[in-house]
């Protein structure tokens, strides 16, 4: 069997993938202002190589940074602890490992055969039974298609495979997949798709939810809201990433004080989201990582209100940002000041033609050339615990070119409310985000906020300038270009982002992670909100 795809490309091709539905990203509220980044480059702070053998009675205790903001059914989970925890429960035919991104054969028993261009064919894995000791079914990893590609289900993941016209059982053991137009990374692709048991998911969707049945190295036992996920290891499971450990527990500690006590007394041997202020003093007992990711802080502004529906003053809030200042006093130097859409050291990153280096003269010329004066406007943020260390010196720098701003920290949820964003009714809006857990590729990374309603036209108001519309042309024709032609498509979209900036980037965030090297063999941090245990084991 081979565990590793060796006939298709470790990342869906950044020219293939668009959203084809408008409007399915409404699910994702949450998801959007939690989840961080996928990336490369790592700061490596503590060389403490475990050298220990693994022992599989022991167990896995961690500190997570959120609570349970959704369910665990992996057709509806959006929330950035479900989604994490959901790669230990789930399966899919196709996995990308957390941390490298790596495509390998899960449910597959080897890698997706290409019949023809349109037309791929998939065998399951043999005695690939699910926690309740049913065994895995093609008519299960047909239906677990089928719902959510089902737009009465309003799946967020529909967007993702859009590719897809149908799926079927063709016989015990091999699944089919007709196309509706070609698509190079179909067997990363479809590693978004997690297979849930027919039976129990269609007969209960809400119970599914709350008490979720998978197929992955680790069956759910328990959750609490604000306090705990408890998992136990699948003895019955025969794939390729085994449990190496007991059972897990994982303490949701949204309090960051609290994740660092419990790291420091030993309560858990890894914890996320460590606090800049804490890395230092983690270091001198426990490994700690800061992983360069794609996950950014944006700004977003209303361009159904004046004077926002000028690019000018979008462009000089921007100048007016002393964004390594920023980065170097609320984040201790964790991040980086964005030159374009996309992270420095990406395989997708370009130049923007546009950067907004710090200038706070040009800002107010471009403001009054826009024949703006005494702005006043009120600067709307979500609470996490970095970003409210951000914007009391974005309110520095743009008082300090005369913009009167009035911070608005609120809970995610009530950010994009319909009394909020969702309603148009903010001015500016600085929040965190990052789609790329589901991949790497430039067009989903692009198409998330840039494609559909949710974002241009129902957030931002951007959908009917010129600007726009060119930006879908292009889009859609690298979809059909030759490499080189598709990644010269993307450089001209993202520099009329970088001119347009109506959702625009401040910086990318470095992600600092700490867990204890002596206790936890084959650890490692990911780029993104989120902890993984695949492929970990307790050695004391």
């Amino acid at each position: 069997m081979s565990n590793t795809l060796q006939n298709l490309p470790a990342t869906p091709a950044s020219r293939r993938t668009f959203l084809k539905a408008a409007g399915v990203l409404g699910a994702a509220t949450a998801f959007t202002a939690t989840l961080a980044a996928c990336g490369s480059s790592t700061d490596t702070s503590k060389d403490n190589a475990n050298t220990g053998t693994v022992n599989k009675d022991l167990s896995i205790e961690a500190g997570i940074s959120y609570s349970l903001s959704t369910g665990f059914d992996p057709m509806s989970s959006s929330g950035a602890t479900p989604l994490a925890a959901n790669l230990h429960i789930f399966e899919g035919l196709v996995e990308l490992h957390p941390a490298t991104r790596e495509p390998y054969n899960a449910l597959a028993k080897e890698d997706p055969k290409k019949v023809d261009e349109t037309t791929y064919q998939v065998t399951i894995r043999d005695g690939a039974m699910f926690h309740d000791g049913t065994p895995v079914t093609t008519e299960d990893v047909a239906y677990s298609f089928e719902r959510v590609l089902d737009p009465a289900n309003k799946a967020l993941f529909a967007q993702f495979i859009f590719f897809i016209d149908s799926v079927k059982a063709i016989d015990e053991k091999t699944v089919e997949f007709k196309l509706n137009t070609a698509f190079a990374g179909f067997g990363p692709r479809i590693s978004v798709v997690k297979v849930v048991p027919k039976a129990l998911a269609s007969a209960d969707q809400v119970a599914f939810d709350a008490k979720p049945v998978g197929t992955g190295p680790y069956k759910f036992v328990s959750a609490a809201k604000d306090d705990k996920i408890v998992f136990a290891r699948n003895d019955a499971y025969n794939g390729p990433k085994p449990a190496l450990a007991k059972d897990m527990t994982w303490f949701l500690l949204s309090d960051a004080s609290a994740r660092v006590t419990a790291m420091q007394s030993g309560r858990v041997q890894a914890i996320e989201d460590v606090p800049y202020l804490d890395v230092d003093a983690l270091k001198n007992k426990v490994d700690v990582e800061s992983v360069q990711s794609f996950g950014l802080m944006f700004l977003m502004f209303n361009l159904s209100r004046a004077p926002f529906d000028k690019k000018e003053v979008r462009q000089a809030l921007h100048y007016a940002l002393d964004k390594e200042a920023i980065i170097k006093t609320a984040l201790l130097g964790n991040g980086t000041a964005a030159t374009s859409f996309f992270q420095e050291g990406s395989p997708n990153y370009q130049l923007a033609s546009t950067v907004y280096g710090y200038d706070a003269e040009k800002a107010k010329s471009l403001l009054a050339g826009a024949g703006v004066k005494d702005l006043k406007l009120t600067l709307t943020s979500t609470d996490t615990a970095w970003v409210k260390d951000v914007i009391p010196l974005i309110k520095k720098n743009w008082d300090a070119i005369g913009v009167a701003t009035t911070l608005e920290p609120l809970a995610s949820a009530a950010v994009y409310a319909p009394e909020k964003v969702g309603g148009l009714k903010y001015d500016v809006v600085a929040a965190p985000g990052d789609p790329s857990v589901f991949g790497n590729d430039a067009d989903i990374l692009l198409s998330w906020w840039f494609r559909g309603d949710t974002w241009a036209k129902n957030r931002f108001a951007w959908n009917e300038s010129a600007e726009y519309k060119e930006v879908q042309t292009k889009l859609d024709a690298a979809l059909a270009a030759p490499e080189a032609d598709a990644k010269a498509l993307y450089k001209e979209i993202v520099d009329i982002i970088a001119e347009e900036v109506p959702l625009y980037p401040i910086f990318h965030r470095k992600l600092p992670t700490a867990w204890d090297a002596k206790k936890l063999d084959g650890f490692a941090p990911l780029p993104t909100t989120g902890i993984s245990f695949i492929g970990v084991g307790r050695t004391a």
